[in-house]
């Protein structure tokens, strides 16, 4: 069987019906012909040659001048030609060229061999140049026809700031064939006697590669071949070495908008996206890169081709994946949309401030999604009036955050902070009636509902972006103003709580200090950053009997209104447990069951008491006559003392439990105070923090109070003093609460107390009686003199019937005038309300209805029952140094 089929045959070495014998025969009709046109043809290419020569040559010259170093610099200086015509004259001649011109980009000559040409415009395609082509042209006008080379001179940044055009002569070309002529003619004659032997070889050549197919089957299979290469879905390009154009089919022309034309034009000429021409301008082997072209995405396969050893060109394929960009878009614009909502997750709530919640939400969306956003927020709910129903009718919004992509938002036509009120058929009244948002192609209304109670409205404008809002813009706004809304809601709830709080704490807390002689005080307290709720800190400053005062700083655990109202209760009782004159420890002890019984009052019965329900507290008692002070601490850290002329201590006090532990007992600390020493009374919240250990916090506390020459306050301030203490130990927004309450001690003057020892003897009255009349007479106070004597008979000699040995009174002129009866007996007296008949029992109530205070208090060795009366102005201040 033959090697194409059942009825084929072998065929004669050069048989008429054969392709390989046709073709001999038409080479030799040819041979003839051949050798009369040799000639012509020979002339023609070596003019081709020539002046592709001249083109190669020309844009070499043109290429090495564009990139020398310094000429961007020559052509940027005042006067181009002065420094580049020599440099032009000199390339002309090195490079053998006619001539080498720098121009501008608009095509005025910098440079030219004929001087009267400089400043010229020269001709030609300059605009292609300009625009950053490089190229050559056979180039016809003055001063001469040349071929002619333009390249693009760029500076660092790519811009095109010169040209560079050179060029031969199209006579020097003619003359170059003028010369070989001979030669080519010779070539032409030679050419036919080597056709003839050609013809022979190629027709064996030929049949060997048809296998002998005649001109039908040769035919019918070329016509296959170009049916499939133009009928395939995938575009085909042949660019030989010179990165000319061999062949593109249908697909290929599709692709890329090529006209009918474009065979055998170079690659810069073919119109094609740069992506694309750098690509097949490469040599490189390159598989499915994708690059846009024409609105299109293809997927180019690139391979080189070599043709024997000359160089190679190269195939490309292209395959449309126009489709995948679509998908692509879609997915990078879902993959944008998720970043937003992720971004929103991180950006929104990340404090309890609605002003900041609202920033953040319109940080958020401008300009991702919308322009301008603008956050307005019902005035009733920021004014703290609670939550309220969707309002039906119009609505008095106040505007709490906006944000624009043009800087300062000259948009807006409602400041900040600024209040609105909206008409009943206005798109924020209707969202915020219905509770539903409204879509426009430029904006978007969303209202912000919490919880069911509707807040407010958030607004989104376009103005700049072309595309306009469409329903998933509307699904990510409402997604965007749903979490924001959460946030906003605890936000104004945890402000309203904290501003609940603050207002509670403040209405509990001192507003000032109350006037006594004991010491001299100031305070600071400055609560925790808002995010963490107001603290339960308190201290006081409480008068007792007998000049002495109390001062007391304590620290309820956790924060809020809980921890507010629970300090309310521990300052009322401390003061209660106060005026009972209980020493520290008692006094603590008091306050501890006070504490357990609040604790087992908020939780389920047989439950423990919780450390939502703890305090501490420390309550120290300082008497002006002897300068003692008498301290104990229930889990507080220790008082700080700085004596006259020393340094700054923290008091050795024995720890106690805090308060609402029970079981354990307190301790006392008796210790005197020198006259101006000071002692400072704090809570944790001063001296301790995450960032800074107990002791470190003691020592800088001791520092603060020493002073920086070892005085403390220098200008005899005790709120400067405690403004520098807290400006050395606290931040400007703390962690927790702090307290501090310093006081500087003083000592009544000796003069103004009188002590007598009273014998155990109704007789011995009388005597008490003119001896303290005698002493109000010199501190001149005898208008107290009758009412004082009335009481000391009365609490005298009921300290001699009802008390024990030693009786003993003191008077002590203070702001008030005091009276201090003290007996060996723990009993203490009752006010009761004698009957008519009753001969006793209305002693204490002449002492309380003749006096302003009375009471008594247990000491050591007995009780003290005392009273105090009231001097006018010009009384309480006069002193004394009368001996007693």
């Amino acid at each position: 069987m033959g090697r194409f089929g059942r009825g084929s045959r072998p065929a004669s070495r050069f048989g008429v019906r054969s392709v390989a014998g046709q073709a001999f025969v038409w080479q030799l009709a040819v041979l003839l012909l051949l050798a009369a046109i040799a000639t012509v043809a020979l002339v023609l290419k070596t003019t081709s040659d020539a002046q592709n020569d001249a083109r190669h040559r020309a844009l070499a010259v043109a290429a090495g001048f564009a990139h020398a170093p310094g000429l961007v610099q020559a052509l940027q200086s005042p006067d181009p030609t002065a420094e580049l015509q020599p440099l032009a004259l000199r390339a002309q001649k090195t490079a053998g060229v006619d001539f080498v011109d720098v121009l501008s980009t608009s095509g005025i000559r910098y440079t030219d061999p004929i001087p009267g040409l400089i400043g010229t415009r020269a001709q030609g395609d300059i605009a292609r140049a300009a625009a950053g082509a490089s190229f050559t042209e056979i180039f016809q006008g003055s001063p001469q026809n040349a071929v002619r080379a333009l390249v693009p001179v760029q500076d660092a940044h790519g811009r095109v700031v010169g040209l560079v055009s050179t060029g031969v002569q199209t006579t020097d070309v003619a003359a170059v064939v003028d010369r070989q002529l001979p030669v080519l003619i010779g070539a032409a004659v030679g050419a036919l006697v080597l056709a003839a032997g050609g013809a022979t070889l190629v027709s064996r050549r030929l049949r060997r590669q048809t296998h002998g197919l005649g001109p039908v089957e040769m035919t019918r299979m070329y016509e296959h071949h170009d049916a499939v290469l133009h009928s395939v879905r995938e575009g085909v390009l042949i660019l030989d070495a010179d990165r000319r154009l061999v062949l593109a089919n249908d697909e290929a022309r599709h692709l890329l908008g090529l006209r009918a034309d474009a065979e055998g034009r170079a690659l810069e000429e073919l119109g094609l996206d740069p992506g694309i021409a750098a690509l097949l301008r490469s040599a490189g082997t390159v598989t499915d890169e994708v690059h846009p072209a024409g609105g299109r995405l293809l997927a180019v396969n690139l391979r080189p081709t070599a043709v024997g050893s000359g160089p190679s060109g190269c195939v490309a394929t292209l395959r449309d994946t126009t489709e995948l960009l679509a998908v692509a878009g879609r997915a990078e614009e879902a993959r944008g949309r998720l970043e937003l909502l992720y971004d929103a997750g991180l950006r929104i709530g990340s404090t309890l401030d609605v002003v900041g919640t609202a920033e953040e939400l319109t940080g958020v969306a401008v300009p991702r999604l919308a322009d301008f956003v603008s956050v307005d927020l019902l005035e009733d709910l920021l004014s703290g009036d609670g939550a309220t129903p969707r309002p039906t009718a119009g609505a008095e919004l106040r505007r709490v955050a906006n944000r624009s992509v043009l800087e300062g938002a000259p948009e807006h036509v409602i400041g900040v902070g600024e209040v609105a009120l909206h008409a009943d058929d206005s798109p924020q009244a209707r969202c915020l009636a219905t509770g539903r948002s409204e879509l426009h192609p430029t904006w978007m209304a969303v209202p912000v509902i919490a919880r069911g109670v509707t807040l407010g409205v958030v607004e989104f404008l376009r103005f700049r972006r072309p595309t306009p809002f469409q329903a998933d813009d509307l699904t990510m706004a409402e997604e965007l103003v749903a979490r924001a809304s959460l946030s906003l809601d605890n936000a104004r709830r945890f402000t309203r709580e904290h501003t609940t709080a603050l207002t509670l704490q403040h209405s509990l807390l001192p507003r000032r200090l109350p006037d006594q002689s004991a010491v001299e005080a100031a305070f600071r307290y400055l609560p925790a950053d808002p995010e963490l709720g107001v603290g339960g800190d308190w201290f006081d400053v409480i008068p007792l009997s007998g000049a002495r005062v109390a001062l007391v700083v304590g620290d309820v655990v956790g924060h809020g209104i809980a921890a507010s109202a629970t300090m309310g209760q521990l300052r009322a009782a401390v003061r209660t447990l106060a005026d009972a004159d209980l020493p520290p420890d008692e006094l603590l002890t008091q306050l501890d069951d006070l504490v357990m019984r609040l604790a087992s009052d908020t939780g389920a019965a047989g439950d423990a008491p919780t450390a939502e329900t703890g305090a501490t507290c420390v309550y120290a008692v300082y008497d002006p006559v002897s300068g003692g002070c008498s301290l104990a601490r229930a889990g507080h850290p220790s008082p700080a003392v700085v004596r006259p002329g020393g340094v700054a201590e923290i008091l050795d006090l024995p720890a106690g439990p805090p308060l609402g532990l029970g079981g354990l007992p307190f301790e006392t600390l008796e210790t005197v105070l020198p006259e101006g020493s000071l002692l400072a009374l704090y809570t944790d919240g001063l001296v301790e923090s995450r960032q800074r250990p107990l002791d470190t916090g003691l020592a800088l506390l001791r520092r603060a109070l020493a002073g920086p020459d070892g005085s403390p306050a220098p200008d005899g301030s005790l709120d400067l003093l405690c403004e520098q203490v807290v400006g050395s130990l606290l931040p400007d927004a703390p962690a927790d609460d702090a307290a501090l309450l310093v006081a500087r001690v003083r000592r009544l003057d000796p003069g103004r107390v009188a002590t007598w020892d009273v014998a155990a003897d109704f007789a011995a009255v009388a005597g008490i009686r003119a001896q303290a009349a005698r002493r109000l007479s010199a501190w001149g106070l005898e208008e107290a003199s009758f009412v004082t004597e009335l009481v000391i008979s009365e609490l005298v000699t009921n300290a001699i019937r009802y008390g024990g040995a030693p009786v003993r009174l003191r008077l002590i002129h203070d702001r008030s005038l005091i009276c201090e009866v003290f007996d060996g007996s723990g009993t203490a007296p009752h006010l009761r309300r004698a009957r008519v008949f009753d001969e006793g029992g209305r002693g204490l109530l002449l002492v309380a209805q003749l006096t302003q205070r009375w009471g008594t208090r247990q000491t050591a060795g007995g009780k003290i029952i005392w009273c105090e009366q009231e001097l006018s102005g010009d009384l309480s201040g006069v002193s004394s140094s009368a001996p007693p």
